[in-house]
């Protein structure tokens, strides 16, 4: 069963500064909710109960947001206000939170290495706050199915312009059928000309516990920094590795526009219902 959902959140997220100068970038809201929120809320409903945070210094906010607010819980009981805290109430009863610290960013496959000791189990998701995506079911939900079926790790893809592949982990592979690729290449934010294909990796991972030994022994890549395409590289050479199309949108909340995006689109959704 996979219960263990692992979300990298130690970055400083530089690109909205001055805002996340005292605010994790994880903890920016669209509309009402921080990214993290969302990602979290998708973890839940791809049937994913642990929720393990790899936090860094100023992230103090993550653990506030999901923990009990006494003094404005007090403030609002038995007010018009009170349901505002309905679905994060909901949250914090269903899942358990476990924190750890990434002391120096070195890279996603470093965090997730950071993260080693609060997943004990055979495989584990992955989920990056800052890609949101909107979808019918859930991309974790669309990715456990995978996992189910091939018993190995999976990432989720999109096709992307080439002149974005060098924002990218970028795959090729045999096309197994119109969604699911075993990918036999994987190249860490390549030029154009370099890029195998324009299918790129985006912030979803179903990883097998494998990984931890493989990111261990793992020499700093690209940009001096511990890459997770590397060490699932290794993997794919020995066919352990799916990638899938999945279905829905995504909003690259990493930079002004995909978050700017991402809060128009979730509010024209708001205004419909």
């Amino acid at each position: 069963m996979l219960s263990t959902c692992l979300f990298p959140a130690a970055g400083y997220g530089t690109r909205f500064l001055p805002a996340t100068k005292a605010i994790p970038k994880e903890m920016l809201p669209v509309l009402t909710k921080p990214l993290l929120q969302y990602g979290v809320e998708e973890a839940l409903a791809a049937g994913f109960q642990n929720m393990a945070i790899v936090t860094g210094r100023g992230k103090r906010a993550i653990e506030d947001h999901f923990d009990v607010s006494y003094e404005l819980e007090h403030q609002i009981k038995n007010t018009d206000k009170e349901y505002h805290l309905t679905e994060i109430r909901e949250i914090m009863d269903k899942c358990n939170f476990i924190y750890t610290r990434q002391n120096e960013m070195k890279g996603l496959g470093h965090a997730i290495l950071t993260g080693r000791p609060l997943v004990n189990q055979k495989a584990f998701a992955v989920l990056l706050a800052d890609d949101l995506c909107a979808a019918d079911e859930g991309v974790l939900s669309q990715m456990v199915k995978i996992y189910e079926k091939y018993n190995c790790s999976v990432v989720a893809i999109q096709e992307v312009e080439k002149s974005q592949v060098n924002r990218y982990g970028i795959i090729a592979g045999e096309k197994l059928d119109d969604q699911c690729y075993r990918v036999n290449n994987m190249i860490e934010k390549p030029s154009p000309e370099e890029a195998p294909s324009n299918l790129a990796i985006i912030g979803r991972y179903i990883l097998t516990s494998d990984i931890f030994d493989l990111l261990a022994d793992q020499k700093p890549g690209k940009n001096g920094e511990i890459q997770i395409t590397d060490s699932l590289m290794k993997q794919a050479q020995q066919g352990k590795v799916i990638a899938y199309k999945f279905h829905g949108r995504r909003f690259d909340c990493g930079n002004l526009d995909g978050f700017m995006d991402a809060s128009n689109f979730f509010y024209t959704q708001f205004k419909e219902r």
